[in-house]
């Protein structure tokens, strides 16, 4: 998923403007769960690293309930909307046979340099969407600039929102 050109918010009509800042929000919600669920599993895989270099001080079946928390459940201060199991999105199937593909399943049984590929393969992977994400913001805040600039003129009436 990618972010493309956005038309000058300026020349959309007000319902245009609404429907495509609700159709950037949804994006957004499934570029989160996908970006969430990546953070989570490259925190895991670092810990799995610490476990190996650290003289077993680190086990990582008692950071997994840190790493899930903080990742799966956290995310940032907004309003909450109405969520769907995303699990089946492109994007997270992509992450789910890319980290396949580099054994996060046998994460215990990986040598250091396949845990290494494991490693950079999941990152690579969480800052392509996160860069699609705030390009993604930028589009969005363009879009809400647009809104205020509308009510604020008097251009647009608080009473023709939806209900």
């Amino acid at each position: 998923m990618t972010t493309t050109p956005l038309p000058d918010p300026a020349s959309l009509s007000l319902e245009e403007l609404r429907s495509l800042r609700n159709q950037l929000q949804l994006e957004d919600d499934v570029v989160s769960y996908a970006r969430r669920v990546a953070q989570a599993r490259l925190d895991l895989v670092h810990a799995e690293a610490r476990h190996r270099h650290d003289d077993g001080e680190v086990v990582v079946d008692e950071e997994l309930r840190t790493v899930l928390s903080s990742h799966l459940t956290g995310g940032p201060a907004r309003p909450p909307r109405p969520t769907e199991d995303l699990s089946d999105h492109p994007l997270a199937i992509e992450l789910d046979e890319l980290c396949a593909e580099n054994g996060l399943g046998r994460l215990k049984s990986l040598d250091d340099d396949e845990l290494l590929a494991l490693t950079t393969a999941i990152a690579a992977f969480e800052e392509k969407v996160s860069s699609d994400r705030r390009a993604r913001f930028e589009q969005l805040d363009a879009l809400s600039a647009e809104l205020v600039r509308r009510y604020r003129d008097g251009e647009a009436d608080i009473t023709s929102l939806p209900d």
